[in-house]
């Protein structure tokens, strides 16, 4: 069964700093020094852009969308790459 590439951002607006996302997935998340969190490209650096996008990693899927189910800012937001459609986060169903 193939599963469908998805992408991860954070919305740093609403990001409230509490780390569970960093601890769920260190690979994909990172605090900056502002005390919020971002996501961090392929080479590990970290993408301070607002709206910065990256692919998750296959063997992370789960976690990334732990983290999204469980953040307390409900900032992380998870979609299909394919279609932008939103599978877990503030704007899924």
């Amino acid at each position: 069964m193939t599963t469908e590439p998805l992408r991860v951002w954070v919305d740093q607006d609403l990001c409230t700093g509490d780390g569970l996302c960093v601890q769920y997935a260190p690979e994909v998340f990172e605090f900056d020094i502002d005390g919020l969190a971002y996501v961090k490209g392929t080479d590990g650096e970290l993408l301070t852009s607002p709206g910065s996008q990256v692919d998750v990693p296959e063997n992370l899927r789960l976690e990334i969308i732990d983290a999204a189910k469980e953040c307390p800012g409900d900032c992380i937001h998870v979609q299909r790459a394919a279609d932008g459609v939103a599978v877990a986060g503030p704007d899924a169903d």
